[in-house]
Parts: C-alpha cells; sequence; structure tokens
C-alpha cells in the first residue's frame, strides 16, 4: 500500500471516530452535572450571592433546577439586568444586598471588565498582572448584611439550603456571617484561589478546610475558574461541596402513622 493510499485511510478513519452532531458545550456539561447533584441531595434553595446580572440562575433553570432561587446584588446595574431574568420566575426573587461577618455599608471595588471581578477585598500583584482587563475603576458604598439576620425571611422550614458565592475573595466572611445557621447548609459551591489573588483572602487549603470542619461538608467536585493567560497556570477554581450526611425532607419531617382504627 502507498504512503498516499495509507494517509487517506488514517484521515477516514478519524472522521469515522469523531462523534455525530454539534461539539458539546461544556459549560453546559458542568451545568448539568451540578444540577444532578442538586437532585441527588434535594437541593430546593439556592441562595446566589454575587448574583452579578443572573446567568448563573439563568443556567440553573436551562439545565433543569426548578426549585427556589433567591439572588443578592448589591450594585444597581446589574440587578437591573438581573430583575428581568428574574421577573417571569415565580420561584426567583432578588434582593439589593452584599453579604458579610457585619451589618452595615461596604466598600466595594468596581472592576473594570463590566465589574464582574468586583470585591470587597484589595487584589494582589499576581491577579493585576494575570487578568489586567479586571483592574479596579473606583469604589461603591453598598449595604451589606449577615446571612443570620436574614435567614428566617429568605427560608423555609424543611428547605435544604445550597449556597453559591461570587465575591471574589470575600468567601470566608459571607460564611462566618451565617451564624448559627451555618449548621443548615447542605451545599456549597465557592471560589478558591490556588496561589494569593486577594488582600486577605483565603487560599484553596484553607477553604477547603473550613467547608469540611466548620460546615460538615464532602468535595464533589471543582470546576477550573482564572487562569494566567501567559502561561496557562490555574490560579483559582471552584469547589462544590455537600452535606453527606444531611437528613432529607422525608427523615426531617417523617409522616405520621394513620391511626388503626
Amino acid at each position: 500500500m502507498s504512503i498516499d493510499v495509507k494517509d487517506r485511510a488514517r484521515t477516514a478513519l478519524r472522521r469515522l471516530a469523531r462523534p455525530l452532531g454539534p461539539p458539546r458545550d461544556p459549560a453546559a456539561d458542568e451545568g448539568s452535572r451540578l444540577v444532578r447533584l442538586l437532585r441527588r441531595y434535594e437541593i430546593d434553595l439556592v441562595l446566589d450571592v454575587g448574583a452579578y446580572s443572573g446567568a448563573y440562575g439563568t443556567m440553573l433553570r436551562r439545565c433543569g433546577y426548578e426549585g427556589r432561587i433567591v439572588s443578592f446584588e448589591p450594585l444597581r446595574e446589574p440587578r437591573a439586568e438581573l430583575r428581568l431574568r428574574a421577573a417571569e420566575d415565580p420561584f426567583w426573587s432578588v434582593l439589593p444586598y452584599a453579604l458579610g461577618d457585619r451589618t452595615g455599608p461596604l466598600t466595594l471595588n468596581i472592576a473594570g471588565d463590566a465589574g464582574l471581578s468586583t470585591s470587597a477585598l484589595p487584589t494582589l500583584p499576581r491577579h493585576r498582572a494575570a487578568a489586567p482587563h479586571a483592574a479596579y475603576t473606583g469604589t461603591r458604598s453598598v449595604e451589606a448584611h449577615r446571612l443570620d439576620a436574614l435567614w428566617e425571611g429568605v427560608t423555609a422550614p424543611g428547605e435544604r439550603v445550597f449556597v453559591r458565592l461570587a465575591v471574589q475573595g470575600y468567601e470566608h466572611q459571607v460564611l462566618r456571617g451565617a451564624g448559627a445557621y451555618a449548621d443548615e447548609i447542605v451545599g456549597l459551591q465557592a471560589g478558591a484561589a490556588l496561589v494569593p489573588l486577594y488582600e486577605g483572602g483565603a487560599g484553596f487549603d484553607d477553604t477547603l478546610a473550613f467547608a469540611r470542619e466548620e460546615l460538615g461538608l464532602t468535595l464533589m467536585s471543582v470546576r477550573p475558574g482564572l487562569a494566567d493567560p501567559r502561561d496557562g497556570r490555574l490560579l483559582q477554581c471552584e469547589l462544590v461541596l455537600l452535606r453527606e450526611d444531611a437528613p432529607t425532607p422525608a427523615e426531617q419531617f417523617p409522616a405520621q402513622a394513620t391511626p388503626t382504627p
């Protein structure tokens, strides 16, 4: 067999080995895996903290999550778009607050990437070098609350609560603000820095240890986040954790036996 014929045969085999249909969307696959986890652990309320314009809630709905969503977004401009997304959804509500470990004014550093990387913490040189487009352009004072002060107003008895944090290094402050209600958090999705990115922000090891030891959660998934475009090194990821031993609603509120006549 000539070299030309061999090359053509290899090309034909490679084409046959390709999957049929359009290429898969990695983000959609990740969303579907997350929603399967939410179903497996019977999550029926997602607290989306740092919701920005609502892309996370939209992803949950697109991937089949049907429970309640409460989104927290303190910035007026993205919150307007968030409210539009949630307006047609009776199980999606929006609150205009930041969350933290104290109640009162909180100064946010507004990022240049349309505000997506806005944080209450200053960035460190590694972050600024890897993401110069996200450099801070100003500050904004917003209203912040502790989660434990809002808990009974946003949750209902028996709901299994999953907390998603998009707060750019401020994760521990938000979780400390849960106070005694931290034990009722069944699941958590939070950013974790693999190298120091924010002044005062916790690293990967501290975030994972806090979620395991203080909240009693088990790591289920790791999703890649910010990478340094100069050398490809992953700088940040998102951890998805759930409480394996949390009782289901049926176990918390068992049906009463029908009396025997």
